[in-house]
């Protein structure tokens, strides 16, 4: 059963939360890894070192779109690509993140979280909320 008064919030939290980790990730990708180090990490496991500045910027963008509310559920759901990018990055390190390169259980669970946010919805405090079908509008008090 889904508490109606405070499913918004709890939408609220999944929205914040995957915001800023995906804003987090961009940050480590931009400032620590540099771009000409995530590009030459993309070469290192097969695939083209000039995906790095679009999924950088899809992160960022992405993140921030997200975290506010901005078709946040629509972003969340563009950006599974991305997730399970990372996801067969990580499959062959084992299950645990902090195995060497890490593991794929932090990826899955991020393309998870990410697919509820965009069945679930932006939740509260949303800047630009989507619904999808049909939604009654509520009357008047």
């Amino acid at each position: 059963m889904i508490d109606n008064r405070l499913a918004p919030y709890g939408a609220l939290g999944l929205r914040v939360a995957l915001g800023l980790m995906f804003i987090a990730h961009a940050y480590l990708k931009l400032v620590i890894f540099t771009p000409a180090g995530f590009a030459g990490f993309l070469g290192q496991v097969g695939l083209p070192g000039a995906l790095a500045w679009p999924i950088m910027l899809a992160e960022l963008a992405g993140g921030f779109a997200i975290l506010i509310g901005f078709y946040g559920r629509v972003v969340s759901v563009l950006l599974l690509p991305v997730l399970l990018g990372a996801l067969m990055v990580h499959a062959p390190n084992g299950w645990v993140f902090n195995a060497p390169n890490g593991g794929w259980e932090y990826p899955a669970f991020l393309a998870l979280a990410a697919l509820a946010h965009g069945l679930i919805g932006d939740g509260a405090l949303a800047v630009r909320p989507v619904r999808f079908g049909a939604q009654p509008v509520p009357a008047a008090a």
